[in-house]
């Protein structure tokens, strides 16, 4: 099978495309034609540094994967040859989309929701199941309560804001003004521009602001927060100081690294089927130009997801 590999670490011109064997699913496993992949920034992260991993080896890339089951290992019920699928296995360890073929424990994965194309399930799985956990499993968000975004355009941010209304939040986002009028349409109450406005000071009364960028955003956001408020960092994990700030104020905050989970792609899926979550696609590119999706995601400025197409 073809698929994405890196002899070492570095830019996005490390990433070539090889011939390698596919692979065979083991006990409770399935097999995965896969016809698309996301790109996250855990992908860019690893590829450049090798993420927490300290022997030096380059792990093969990719976690979100739609395809179709081909092949199932002994003791597997949940899904048969020919069902679409969508999911994100085995985070934090390595799965390897950036392939034709994928292996994933069977229950880490879920049928694909008939309205969304392979390209749109690929697009979900990390992100919308990041959102779902610190919205839902950390900061337990509640009808009626105000939720501040910030990047509420990227990847996670638009899928965060979609979760947050389904919740029955009321939704401030950051992003820039070119950003808002999609962001409306994803339901977003309010929004700032964080090139024009200071956002600590334009945003009251928050309950809970979601940070996927973080360095000071994480100490700025404590300044929006009403007592008992918390911030959820995705992006630094420097919560002890941050929580060592919040706790004199009557405030909370935590970091979160998404675990593969089944109850939470479930309910992404749930949430897909029911039209109340749909995933923006900033780009589409064949699984060969895995190195242009990084340069592209490197640059911080795309809105949603950046989609790779694998077969069909």
């Amino acid at each position: 099978m073809r698929a994405i590999r890196q002899d070492t670490f570095g830019g996005p011109e490390v990433l070539k495309v090889v011939e390698t064997e596919r692979p065979v699913p083991g006990p409770a496993e399935v097999l995965v034609r896969t016809h698309a992949t996301s790109v996250n920034p855990t992908d860019v992260w690893h590829r450049a540094t090798g993420g927490l991993r300290d022997d030096g080896v380059p792990v093969p890339l990719g976690w979100d994967v739609s395809g179709v089951v081909e092949a199932v290992g002994i003791g597997v019920t949940v899904h048969k040859p020919g069902d679409e699928v969508f999911g994100m296995p085995r985070h934090p360890l390595p799965a390897g989309t950036y392939a034709e073929y994928v292996t994933a424990p069977a229950r880490q994965l879920v049928r694909k929701p008939a309205a969304l194309s392979h390209e749109e399930a690929a697009a979900l799985p990390l992100a919308a199941v990041t959102a779902w956990q610190a919205l839902v499993d950390v900061a337990r968000v509640r009808p009626g309560q105000r939720v501040l975004i910030h990047a509420a355009a990227g990847g996670v941010g638009h899928l965060a804001v979609q979760i947050a209304k389904a919740r029955g939040a009321y939704v401030v986002g950051t992003a820039r003004s070119a950003k808002h009028a999609l962001l409306r349409e994803l339901g977003a109450d309010e929004l700032i521009d964080y090139t024009q406005a200071d956002f600590a000071a334009e945003a009251r009364d928050m309950d809970v602001v979601i940070d996927a960028i973080g360095g000071e955003y994480g100490p700025r956001s404590l300044r929006t927060l009403r007592p008992g408020g918390i911030v959820v960092s995705l992006a630094s994990p420097e919560e002890a100081a941050l929580a060592r700030r919040a706790e004199p104020l009557g405030l909370r905050a935590a970091f979160m690294a998404v675990e593969a989970d089944g109850a939470g792609i479930r309910e992404v899926a749930a949430l897909a089927s029911d039209g109340r979550l749909r995933p923006v696609l900033d780009t589409v590119l064949p699984l060969e130009r895995a190195a242009e999706a990084h340069a592209l995601a490197e640059t911080g400025r795309t809105t949603g997801k950046i989609v790779l197409t694998v077969g069909g």
